[in-house]
């Protein structure tokens, strides 16, 4: 096979080395931003599906959440979650473990 210069260096595609719709897209721009109240979905259960074949039926071992990470970005003010907001949230759920077990033991 030719290589990727001989490719390029030929007169019927050398247009091809200098049209953007041909260029591969940013890395930065690849992902869709979305705002905080779209935060839940990378973290909540309600989004998780676990794959065991792809719509060809090739076995695979991942999940929806890893797809959502692929496509979707938060934005860049809200991607950045303080180490407090994180430890609050793990705190929330721990108390609201906590408080069903109280409720569980009073009835």
């Amino acid at each position: 096979m030719s290589s990727q210069e001989e490719i390029l260096s030929d007169g019927r595609f050398s247009c091809v080395a200098r049209d953007p719709r041909f260029w591969e897209m940013p890395e930065k721009e690849r992902k869709v931003k979305i705002d905080k109240r779209f935060r839940a979905m990378f973290h909540d259960r309600k989004f998780k599906l676990r794959y065991t074949v792809d719509k060809r039926g090739r076995p695979v071992n991942y999940t929806s959440t890893e797809n959502l990470r692929k496509f979707y970005a938060l934005s860049e003010s809200d991607s950045d979650l303080s180490e407090s907001d994180s430890k609050e949230l793990a705190v929330k759920k721990k108390k609201k473990k906590k408080g069903k077990g109280k409720g569980e033991a009073d009835s």
